[in-house]
Parts: C-alpha cells; structure tokens; sequence
C-alpha cells in the first residue's frame, strides 16, 4: 500500500515529468537558427553519454548482455530507436517552424491512437465510453481536414510516431533507463556520422555559432534524460490512472506556449478540432476514473468477504494426548 507521502512525491515527480516534456518546444526554440537536423543528431550523440553516466551511477548494467544475448529483442530496440528518432525529428522542426500548435494536437490524439492500436493490434476490448472517444477524436480529425482542406498530417505523424514507440516498448520490455541507453546506443553512431558530415563540409553550427550555441546543443541529451528519470520515479509511486491523466498536462503546456508565447494563429476551425479532441479525452478520462473506483470497490468488497469468511470458521479442535 502506498503512503501519502509516497503519493505526495510521486506526484511532484510525475509534474516535472510531463512539466519539463511540456516547455521542451522552449528549448527547440532557442535552437531554432540550427538545422533540425543537426539539433535531432546532436540530441541523440549527447543523450549516449548522459545515460551511461546513469547507468553508471545506478550500477545497472547486467541487462546490457542479456540484450545482446537476444537477437530479437535487440532488432525491436533498433525499431524503437528509428520511430522514436522520427518523432524527436518532426517535433524539433515543427518548433522551430512555428506550428507547436500543431504539435500539441498530436499528442493530445496520441492516447486515442494507442487505444486504437490496442483493438487492432493486441484484440484488447473496448468499454462503449472507449468507443465513443475514439469516434469523437476521429471527428476530430475529420473536422480539421475538411477546414484546412489537407489532413493534419503533422498532428497525425506525430501522434502515431509516438503510439507506434510505446507498442514496441511494449514488447521490448526494458525500463525506463534502460530502453533510453539502449536507444540512444543505437542512435549514436548514425547521428555521429551526420555531425562529422557537417563539419567536413563547413556547416556545423556547433563549432561556427559560439558557445552558447555549442553549450545549448551539448545540453539537449540532459534535456532528454531528466523528464525520462522523472517519468520512471513518478511511475514506480503512482496508480496507472494517475499517470494516465497527468500525461495531458505535456500537450497542454504545448498548446499555452503555442498561443501565448509563440503567437500562432488560432482559426475557428482549428478551435473545433481542438475541441472535439478535448471532449474525447474527458470521456476517456471519466470512464477511466469510473473503472479504476469500480475495481477498488470490488477488490474492497472481496477482502471484506474474505476476513467475514475467516471469522465465521469454527476453530479446529486441538488433539490432546492423554
């Protein structure tokens, strides 16, 4: 059973989470003169480093030959990495093309998605409240294409990008630090081969636009680790259904920032998508809050059942040897 205080802190963990995955397009935006490119590469290059660090320091690294020992599993780590470095890739130069907007929606759709993705893929059952934020959020989509005349399809990428990194993981097993240094592992090499292209041909901003520059971009692997540990404390302290409904707070941040710092535009159409998405979520995050009170109710009512059951036994008499 866990404490308030665990609780408590879990929590403060799960806000810095999704609170610094949220204010990330803060970051892309300070790097927005850099190629997209050379930001996602030099986010993976540096990102290796910073997690061998963690692993060192937590003293985890018995999981490393395993791996290696499962070909299988190893090639769904390299399928990880090519998704994930998708996603990083379309969100970097979505920021730094102004359309965090845009972003915000994707992974606000993402949950709908993963639930999809849970029907079709892995024959999970839906409850009808399920359903229905599905259909809601695939009007959504729906709504958007015929104002914008074009399918979201930055919105879309992104959102199944994401839900497509989560069913890998699903398989693959690994936590949080782990899958993180496995990925970026993976990730190295290529993004290394990239930088070292740059600077050959004269167009590495890491070496030509000061160190301000070099020290933001040598900081992006920090700023990829953190929300990662913070994400895997919160998890460990807090129910599913907690970190289910926190995970709304990082494409909220998004849609503040887009609005009020970035000056985007905000049409009535885009509104209505926006809004339809919204009414999907709160019905998905009502019917999760109703079955996760059921179950509590019914595990309550069992232990309830079990302890009346056990008082009501007759004792069992005692043989004494004369």
């Amino acid at each position: 059973m866990q404490t308030p205080s665990t609780q408590r802190t879990g929590l403060l963990f799960g806000f810095a989470a999704y609170g610094m995955w949220g204010l990330l397009p803060l970051y892309w935006h300070a790097l927005a003169d850099v190629g997209a490119g050379e930001v996602l590469a030099h986010r993976m290059v540096w990102s290796l480093p910073t997690a061998l660090v963690i692993v060192a320091l937590l003293r985890r690294w018995s999981w490393v030959s395993a791996l290696v020992r499962q070909p299988k599993k190893l090639g769904l780590v390299v399928l990880a990495s090519a998704v994930i470095s998708v996603n990083w890739g379309l969100f970097i130069w979505a920021v730094s093309v102004d359309r965090v907007l845009e972003s915000s929606l994707g992974y606000f759709i993402n949950p709908l998605v993963s639930i999809a993705f849970g029907v079709l893929l892995l024959r999970e059952r839906l409850r009808v409240a399920q359903w229905a934020a599905v259909a809601i959020g695939a009007a959504a989509v729906v709504v958007m294409t015929v104002a914008y005349g074009k399918l979201p399809w930055l919105s879309l990428c992104l959102a199944f990008s994401f839900a497509t990194y989560g069913l890998i993981k699903k398989h693959v097993k690994l936590d949080g630090v782990e899958g993180f240094s496995a990925e970026t592992a993976v990730q190295f090499l290529p993004a290394l081969g990239f930088l070292i292209y740059l600077g050959s041909r004269g167009e590495s901003s890491f070496v030509s636009d000061g160190p301000g520059n070099a020290l933001l971009l040598a900081c992006a692997g920090v700023a990829t680790a953190l929300p990662l540990i913070f994400f895997g404390s919160a998890a460990v302290r807090l129910p599913l259904s907690t970190i289910g409904l926190l995970q709304y707070l990082a494409p909220a941040f998004m849609f503040v920032l887009g609005l009020t710092v970035f000056h985007e535009e905000m049409p009535p159409e885009r509104f209505a998508g926006f809004g339809l998405v919204w009414v999907a979520l709160a019905v998905l995050t009502w019917d999760a809050l109703r079955h996760a009170r059921r179950g509590r109710a019914a595990l309550r009512a069992a232990e309830t059942a079990a302890a009346e059951a056990a008082l009501a036994e007759p004792p069992v008499a005692e043989s004494v040897d004369r």
